[in-house]
């Protein structure tokens, strides 16, 4: 049989080798992972991974693209922390559905299309520090508990963990170029838990952090009242969990669009992330998002198709039914030491040779993003305060080109030749490009090479008209949009006739 074969998408040729290989690679970073997540959020340790089966198995087959892999992800574990500590479990699996249905509505009225607007700074940002958190908490397995109290290890055991991260990272690097016939990080796993497991190396495994042992994951309906009393508990933190899952899951895939030259559906994402928070909430699931670390590890390892994520869930599933005994014996410095790859993969290092060339406001949102993230560990907020603060400083960039060119033709009447966008960052300095008092009775504005935005915009031109015909003269407004006529009411008897359409500016749509 040809190694190439095609699978779900019949203009793709994948090898099943890689994406198999990939697969299994990605599974085993996920595991502890989920179970970190789970814990974290007072959940028993198989929500964790009943999760990271359920949205990698749907978002693989339904997903917005290839190799984009999703999980119990730690983004939307923090929202809903607090909703556990206060209401239980029960709740959290209402919030966790009704999230999904938010998230498949988004999708369905087209609305994931606007994370276009997220810029390249944020984008900078957001990675950098996501690569951080990444990083940063690897160095939570260096911890331990001692009498209630978590405390760094020391002697012996630093350094058994300590060496085998180093072996980890060391076959990460070199086997690539020696062959790339199987994933480098799957080979470091297998060398670690051999040595460990031959020689008798006493060291943290998996089993340290949780059991992973269990069934399949049971139906379950939320045992919670049906009233508008629950509906107002758990929307907001079902909305914001939306949110978040959406923000993080389409920047990640707008990276893996730039990684691979390829293109994602947004939209379609969007759906198979809610189909499977809505799963997750019905079959005991504590929901998440596309996995950024998970999804660079399975890239790295050469996957380009569906396949690898449709093994990495089902990788979790067996690992569940019958393979804990194994999984459970894996060194945790194996997987820390992949984890820490991936960080410094994920890290945009090219921004430190770009940095003198962007503009400073544009530093100033990267490096804020970036700590927003590994401040707050809050991926939707740094994002939303990044474009908030970019599109301030686009709004008040675009305010200061407003300017006007004026000239008295032969007949008497005075031209003003409007340039740059009029809107309500430049209402005011649009309005100080006239001379009402001083000008001739017949004044003609136009706005060829210039374009009315918003209703602040129309509002200083109903101003204006009302200004001059206070002094009896005659204003004209020419190339103006037929949108802007309909709204400029009290300038029925000055607009010049002469009108050219203004173009519509809209989010590009996918076709």
């Amino acid at each position: 049989m040809k190694p190439y074969l095609q699978l779900f998408d019949f203009s793709q040729k994948i090898n099943y080798r890689i994406e198999i290989l990939a697969g299994l690679t990605v599974a085993m970073t996920m595991i502890p992972e989920s179970l970190s997540f789970a814990i974290l959020g007072g959940f028993p340790p198989l929500v964790g991974l009943y999760a990271a089966f359920i949205m990698g198995l749907v978002t693989a087959i339904l997903g917005g693209r290839p190799g984009l892999v999703s999980g119990g992800a730690g983004a939307t574990v923090i929202v809903i922390i607090a909703l556990m500590k206060s209401h239980g479990i029960e709740y959290v699996f209402a919030a966790v559905a009704l999230a999904g249905l938010i998230q498949i509505v988004v999708g369905l009225f087209k609305l994931g299309k606007f994370i276009r607007l997220v810029p390249q700074p944020v984008m900078f940002g957001f990675v950098n520090g996501l690569a951080v958190i990444i990083f940063m908490s690897q160095l939570e397995q260096f911890k331990t508990v001692v009498n209630g109290k978590t405390e760094w290890i020391t002697g012996a055991p630093l350094w058994i963990m300590l060496g085998l991260v180093a072996l980890t990272i060391a076959i990460v690097i070199v086997l690539p170029k020696i062959t790339k016939a199987v994933p480098a990080s799957l080979v470091a796993i297998m060398v670690v838990f051999g040595l460990v497991f031959g020689f008798g190396i006493h060291t943290k495994l998996v089993k340290d952090i949780a059991s992973v042992s269990g069934g399949f994951p049971p139906f379950h309906i939320p045992n919670i009242p049906l009233n508008l009393e629950m509906l107002k508990i758990i929307f907001p933190y079902g909305l914001i969990m939306a949110g978040v899952g959406l923000t993080e899951g389409l920047l990640t895939l707008n990276l893996v669009d730039e990684i691979t030259e390829t293109k994602g559906n947004a939209d379609r994402e969007s759906i198979a992330q809610g189909i499977a928070n809505m799963l997750n909430g019905f079959f005991y699931g504590m929901g998440g998002c596309p996995m950024i670390a998970q999804t660079l590890v399975n890239l790295s390892a050469g996957a380009r198709a569906r396949l690898s994520g449709i093994i990495a869930a089902l990788t979790i599933l067996l690992i569940i039914l019958i393979g804990a005994p194994v999984i459970e014996r894996v060194p945790m410095a194996a997987l820390v030491g992949v984890m820490m790859m991936v960080a410094i993969g994920t890290f945009e290092w090219m921004s430190f040779k770009v940095i003198n060339k962007m503009p400073r406001q544009d530093i100033f949102v990267g490096i804020l993003v970036a700590v927003i993230t590994v401040w707050l560990h809050n991926l939707a907020l740094a994002v939303l305060v990044g474009v908030i603060i970019s599109a301030l400083v686009f709004a008040w960039e675009s305010a200061k080109r407003i300017r006007a060119e004026h000239y008295i033709d032969v007949n008497g009447a005075k031209h003003y030749n409007i340039f740059g966008p009029l809107f309500f960052g430049s209402v005011t300095a649009f309005n100080e490009q006239f001379d009402i008092a001083k000008d001739p009775e017949n004044v003609i504005v136009d706005f060829k090479e210039s374009r009315v935005y918003d209703m602040s915009a129309i509002d200083a031109l109903n101003k204006l008209t009302e200004r001059y015909k206070a002094l009896n003269k005659k204003l004209h407004l020419q190339h103006l949009s037929p949108d802007c006529r309909r709204l400029l009411e009290n300038a029925d008897d000055v607009i010049e006739v002469n009108i050219i359409n203004d173009p519509s500016y809209r989010v590009a749509v996918e076709k």
